[in-house]
C-alpha cells in the first residue's frame, strides 16, 4: 500500500478514510455515497456485473442515508429505479425506509415496485431481514398494488417460485380484498392456480395450451396474446405456433428468438416486418438496447438480409449510449488471448463507444505495439468488427506509454483488455507516470472482459475504476463516473414526493 501511495502521491489527493477492508479510500459526501450504492451496488470503484454483491456490504450506508435524511433516501431510491434501471439497492432501500418512515414508504412504493419481480424481490428482502410479512403499512401498499397493478399477463409470466416468493405466496401473506371479481379470480389463480373462466380469458386460453394438441396451439397463442416465455417453454411449437407468436413479441425478445425463427422457416414471411421493428428508433430506445445486444444474433443468424438489418439497427443504438463527455482514449487489446468472443465483444464496445463521440476518441488497438486507427463513421460498428484480428502478445502498458511520451491531454481512459499482461512495463507505473507528467486527473476505466478477476492497479486508486463481466449498466456506470455523483444529488433533490 505505501508503494501504491508514494506512486500517486503527485496525482491524487491522500486518502482520507478507509474502506471495509481497512484500506485508504476516500470520503464522499453522504448524499453521493448514497447513490452511487443504489446506482452501482458497490461503494468501492469497482463494478461487478452479475450484481451479485451481498447486501450487507451496503447495508450501514442505507441505515446511515435513513437516519440523516429520510426524504432525500426515498427520492433516490425512485430516481436509482426509474433513472438507473437499478433494481436490487432501491428494493432493499425501500424494505430499509418502511419500518422507519411508513408515509414515505408508502408515497414513492409503486415508483420502486414497478413490476411483480420487484415485489417478489421486496417481500423476500423484508424476510430476510428479519421483518415477516413487514407490517400493516407494508401489507397495505402491497394490497393496493395487487389490486391495482396486478394482470393475467403478470400473473401468468411472474407467478414461478424462482425468486423465493412467487406471487401466490404473497397473496397468502397480505389477503388482499379482492377489488373485483376479476382481481378475485386472479388471486385465486395465482394462490391455487385455479379459476379462469370468463373473467380470466389469458389465463384460460393458457392453461388450454398446456393441454392442447401442436394444431390448435397457434389459435390460443393470437387469441390470448400469452407471453412469449411461457410459450416457448411449452416446446414443440411449430411453423403456425411461431407465426403467432413473432407479432407479439417485444424487441428485445424478437431479436433473441430471430435464430429460431430462421430454424422454422418463418423468417422471410416476417422480413417487412421484422426489418421495420427492428429499425425504429423510438422502438429501440424504449427497449434500452445496446449496440452489444445484437452480436449473437448476428453471429448466429444466415439470412443475409437479417444480418443488413443488424448492421442497421446496431448503427441506430449507438445513440442509447449514454453520453461520454471530456477527451477520450479508447484502447482495445488485440493480443491472442482476447481471441474469439472476448475480442469481438470487445471491438463493438470500443468501436461504439468511438461512435458516440462523434470520432473526437482516440481509438488504438494494441498487443506489444500499439495500432493507431481511425475507424470509420460511416461503415457499420459490426462490419468493422468482424474485421480486427487478433495479433500476438499483451503489453497493457504501451497504449499509456505512448500517450505519456506524446503528452497527449485524455480526461478519460477506457481500456477493454483481460490483463494478461506478459511482456512489458507494469501498466500501474505507465499509468502514474502518464498522471504525472501530462494529466494527474485522468480516469481510467479497466473493462475486464476475462473472468480472471486479478488486477493491474490497486483498487485503492480513486481515479480508476474496474469493471469486471459485463451487463447494460457497464455504460451507465462509466458515465456517470466520469460526470461525477454530485450532480445527480440536485436532480435528486428536484423529485416531487
Amino acid at each position: 500500500m505505501s508503494r501504491a501511495t508514494s506512486m500517486f502521491s503527485s496525482a491524487v489527493p491522500r486518502p482520507d478514510a478507509v474502506n471495509r477492508d481497512g484500506y485508504p479510500a476516500y470520503q464522499r459526501p453522504l448524499e453521493e455515497q448514497y447513490l452511487q450504492v443504489l446506482l452501482t451496488n458497490t461503494l468501492s470503484n469497482t463494478f461487478y456485473a452479475s450484481s451479485d454483491q451481498l447486501l450487507q456490504e451496503v447495508e450501514q450506508v442505507h441505515d446511515t442515508m435513513l437516519a440523516a435524511d429520510p426524504e432525500f433516501m426515498a427520492k433516490a431510491l425512485v430516481f436509482a429505479r426509474n433513472e438507473g434501471f437499478m433494481r436490487l439497492q432501491p428494493t432493499f432501500g425501500l424494505a430499509k425506509l418502511a419500518g422507519v418512515r411508513p408515509d414515505l414508504f408508502a408515497q414513492v412504493f409503486d415508483r420502486v415496485i414497478v413490476i411483480p419481480s420487484d415485489l417478489q424481490d421486496f417481500m423476500t428482502i423484508l424476510s430476510s431481514m428479519g421483518r415477516g410479512e413487514g407490517g400493516r403499512a407494508v401489507k397495505r401498499q402491497v394490497a393496493r398494488w395487487l389490486n391495482e397493478k396486478l394482470t393475467e399477463y403478470w400473473a401468468i409470466k411472474y407467478n414461478g417460485r424462482g425468486r423465493g416468493y412467487s406471487l401466490g405466496d404473497i397473496v397468502r401473506t397480505v389477503h388482499p380484498k379482492p377489488a373485483g371479481p376479476k382481481q378475485s379470480a386472479l388471486f385465486k389463480y395465482v394462490v391455487h392456480g385455479e379459476g379462469a373462466g370468463d373473467f380470466l380469458p389469458q389465463i384460460q386460453a393458457y392453461k388450454l395450451l398446456k393441454q392442447a394438441d401442436p394444431s390448435s396451439r397457434a389459435t390460443l397463442i393470437s387469441a390470448g396474446r400469452l407471453p412469449h416465455e411461457v410459450v416457448t417453454a411449452v416446446g414443440d411449437l411449430d411453423k403456425d405456433c411461431w407465426r403467432a407468436l413473432v407479432l407479439q413479441l417485444p424487441a428485445m425478445a424478437l431479436l433473441r428468438y430471430l435464430t429460431a425463427l430462421e430454424r422454422r422457416g418463418v423468417l422471410d414471411e416476417f422480413q417487412d416486418y421484422i426489418t421495420t421493428r427492428l429499425t425504429d428508433q423510438m422502438t429501440l430506445k424504449n427497449a434500452k438496447i445496446f449496440p452489444f445486444h445484437f452480436l449473437k444474433a448476428f453471429q448466429q443468424v444466415q439470412k443475409p438480409w437479417v444480418k443488413d438489418v443488424l448492421r442497421q439497427a446496431v448503427e441506430l443504438t449507438v445513440a442509447n449510449i449514454p453520453e461520454i463527455s471530456g477527451k477520450t482514449a479508447i484502447f482495445l487489446d488485440v493480443s491472442g488471448s482476447m481471441g474469439g468472443g472476448p475480442l469481438l465483444i470487445g471491438s463493438v464496445f470500443a468501436l461504439a463507444l468511438y461512435k458516440r463521440t462523434g470520432g473526437t476518441a482516440l481509438f488504438w488497438a494494441f498487443d506489444t505495439k500499439v495500432y493507431e486507427q481511425s475507424p470509420s463513421m460511416v461503415d457499420s460498428v459490426l462490419s468493422q468488427a468482424e474485421r480486427i484480428c487478433d495479433l500476438g502478445g499483451t503489453d497493457t502498458s504501451a497504449p499509456i506509454q505512448r500517450l505519456a511520451d506524446r503528452r497527449l491531454f485524455v480526461d478519460n481512459i477506457i481500456m477493454i483488455t483481460d490483463e494478461q499482461q506478459n511482456t512489458g512495463s507494469p501498466f500501474y507505473g505507465a499509468l502514474a507516470q502518464y498522471r504525472r507528467k501530462v494529466n494527474s486527473k485522468a480516469k481510467t476505466f479497466i473493462v475486464d472482459i476475462s473472468s480472471y478477476r486479478s488486477t493491474m492497479v490497486p483498487l485503492t486508486d480513486s481515479l480508476t475504476h474496474y469493471i469486471f463481466g459485463w451487463s447494460d449498466q457497464v455504460l451507465h456506470y462509466i458515465s456517470r463516473s466520469i460526470q461525477g455523483y454530485g450532480g445527480l444529488v440536485e436532480a435528486v433533490r428536484l423529485i416531487s414526493l
